[in-house]
């Protein structure tokens, strides 16, 4: 999709994925090895109650659903930033994540445009873990 196409307030809704507990150790183990992510008996006896997902590895995942919807296609040039990142809910095992992107900024340029998302991470039962916003350089 090219910028010219994209529409602020446009909506896309991803497929879930369920996130297990030996990804989140091993992701932790090599990315992230705080005890909340690797150590299932210091975890229990902390405030999340059990192993928990790293902030990084679920904003890896919901990058990870989002590329998966394809909008952008091949007229993505480059990722240009993220921010306002917020991580609002811990991720357990077994917890299925989908996202939400919505257009919330345009900016043209001479040969092509700058687009922000707003991407939403959630879990099955509906409850957010993740809030970012995303931009992109898109083809004119």
């Amino acid at each position: 999709m090219k910028f010219d196409e994209v529409n602020i307030g446009e909506v896309f809704n991803s497929s879930s994925y369920t996130i297990s507990k030996e990804e989140i150790i091993e992701f932790a183990l090599q990315f992230d090895s705080q005890y909340m992510h690797v150590d299932e008996e210091k975890a229990n006896q902390s405030i999340f109650k059990g192993i928990i997902a790293s902030g990084v590895h679920t904003l890896s995942l919901s990058i990870k659903l989002w590329n998966e919807i394809s909008v952008w296609g091949t007229d993505v040039i480059a990722g240009t930033g993220m921010k306002n990142i917020e991580y609002t809910k811990p991720v357990y095992p077994g917890d299925d994540l989908y996202v939400m992107a919505e257009v919330i900024k345009k900016r043209g340029k001479r040969k092509s445009g700058e687009v922000t998302i707003l991407l939403t991470t959630y879990k099955n039962d509906g409850i957010q873990v993740l809030k970012a916003e995303m931009s992109a350089l898109l083809v004119k």
